[in-house]
């Protein structure tokens, strides 16, 4: 029968899928992550209470006394809201001692690790597989004298069923026969250990195993070596899984392993299949998992990435207008998120004026016109512009066009070099008169004011102000440093006259804050 032919006639996609999550275990194996107890314990809570995972595994037992602590916290807690059954710890065939550990920190579950290939069973613990058969069995009995439910990894199991299958299924035919255990097994966990599966593989091994253990319940534990972490898991899905195990970011060794948010995405929307996780708290999660973690999500991840609902191309914005043309499933308030929409060279009328409504401002065509054309000014220099940066640029451009002023920049450079003063020269237009000069200074701002005062005392016999006071900001309330506000104080007549300049750099804003100036002061002369 051909893989196709499998893939149909196998099994419906299952109406319920387990979730359990492995941040606090494997996600913590990622490199550069170690979290502190009372983290853990306020990400189990998010993830049993808020996020509605079915399992969590939370530790590795033996580990240190720092994970002691965290799962007799989390334990307790969970304990205390009736969800004890749902917390589990990773345990090793080591005699009881996993056991032992994990019933001192309060834990009723363990996931023990066995070993799913033959060379793992007979390099790594140098052992048969009659051998290893009897420790597990072993271990059985003692977590059936603990009042323990035990869950078995099988370790390397993609390998094993590649590589020595006859071993898997050995395994298997004797922790299967519940007559000859302690204890009945209640999850068979089946990881690609080191990520080597692609779907295809996924389904044929699936296959089998479901064929030889019907009654089992089987979850599968990938690894995103390939980039096929979330593809592998949904194959296994497909194949009859009842359980997936996911990491909160993708968080785990290497490459890590599949991400939450992207797995509950895709059963839903292209299997149709349920799970208990609430969607619209997986972003809150991702965020606190990114900030104890250290590890920062991509922009581009899906579900939780920060621009994953963010529309660039003003095209996008206006089909969003008109019914919707550029939506999908994929809607953010399913994720405690909302679409925004992108300011920069590509942004367009469109894109603007969807800012614009949801900030409650209205323009007519013209000023939103000018607005665009800042915008996209500031997209130009790689400068990216927030929605809380907007206010800014609407109030500059429309208390300062710029088409009344007698006094026009028209070209200027500034220059810094090693050892020497920086530079500046200047070409102004006043009056409809144009005028060049140059000067060196203190810095660049200064070198440009002082090229400024040549021209006035030089060209038109004028005092040019003195400047009283410079301030550099971030404008308030905005995400980046997409802007800057200079704000200067001049001496003017018998008081201060302040103007302020708003630009992706510093100087330019500086420049655009002395050209206000001297606006008004050629007006007032102008007037008088």
């Amino acid at each position: 029968m051909g893989t196709s032919q499998q893939i149909n006639s196998y099994q419906r996609i299952p109406p319920f899928v387990e979730i359990m999550d492995s941040t606090l275990r494997d996600g913590e194996q990622t490199s550069g992550v170690s979290f502190l107890p009372h983290e853990k314990l306020v990400m189990a809570r998010k993830l049993l209470y808020d996020v509605n995972v079915d399992r969590i595994e939370v530790a590795s037992a033996r580990v240190s006394e720092g994970e002691r602590e965290a799962v007799t916290k989390i334990c307790a807690y969970a304990r205390k809201i009736g969800k004890l059954d749902r917390v589990e710890v990773l345990g090793f065939v080591d005699g009881g001692l996993s056991i032992d550990w994990i019933a001192q920190c309060g834990g009723t579950v363990i996931n023990l690790l066995a070993k799913g290939s033959l060379k793992h069973c007979t390099q790594q613990l140098h052992k048969t597989p009659e051998e290893h058969i009897a420790d597990i069995k072993y271990e059985l009995s003692l977590a059936a004298q603990r009042g323990m439910s035990v869950n078995l990894y099988l370790e390397d199991w993609s390998n094993g069923m590649k590589d020595s299958p006859e071993y898997v299924y050995q395994l298997m035919d004797a922790l299967t026969s519940n007559s000859q255990l302690p204890i009945p097994i209640q999850h068979f966990m089946l990881p690609d250990t080191l990520g080597v599966m692609n779907p295809l593989q996924v389904i044929e091994y699936f296959r089998k195993m479901m064929k030889r253990y019907p009654n089992c319940h089987f979850d599968f534990h990938a690894h995103n070596d390939y980039d096929l972490a979330v593809s592998n898991s949904l194959a296994a899905v497909l194949s009859g899984a009842k359980g997936l195990h996911v990491t909160v970011n993708g968080l785990g060794e290497r490459c890590g392993n599949a991400p939450m948010a992207s797995v509950q995405a895709i059963l839903k929307d292209q299997f149709h299949a349920k799970t208990n996780i609430v969607e619209s708290q997986l972003n809150d999660l991702s965020r606190m998992v990114e900030s104890f973690s250290g590890i920062t999500v991509a922009p581009n991840q899906p579900i939780v990435g920060e621009n994953v609902f963010t529309q660039v191309a003003g095209i996008h914005a206006d089909g969003d207008s008109k019914d919707h043309l550029y939506y999908n499933e994929l809607m953010p308030e399913r994720f405690g998120r909302k679409r925004e929409y992108a300011l920069g060279k590509n942004s367009g009328k469109a894109n603007i004026a969807k800012n614009l409504e949801e900030l409650g401002l209205e323009l007519t065509p013209e000023q939103t016109r000018r607005v665009t054309e800042r915008i996209t000014e500031l997209g130009d220099k790689k400068e990216i512009v927030t929605q809380e940066d907007l206010p800014y640029i609407v109030s500059d451009v429309l208390k300062h066009d710029g088409t009344d002023d007698k006094v026009k920049l028209i070209s200027y450079v500034v220059s810094t070099a090693y050892g020497l003063k920086p530079g500046a020269n200047v070409r102004v237009e006043i009056n409809g008169q144009q005028y060049e000069a140059g000067a060196t200074g203190d810095g660049q701002y200064d070198a440009f004011v002082k090229a400024l005062r040549f021209i006035y005392k030089k060209y038109l016999n004028r005092t040019f102000p003195v400047l009283a006071n410079y301030q550099v900001s971030i404008p308030p309330g905005g995400r980046t440093d997409a802007l800057v506000q200079t704000v200067i104080s001049w001496h003017y007549k018998d008081g201060l006259l302040r103007t302020r300049g708003l630009d992706a750099d510093q100087t330019d804003a500086a420049i655009k804050a002395t050209f206000k100036m001297l606006n008004i002061i050629e007006n007032e002369i102008k007037i008088s």
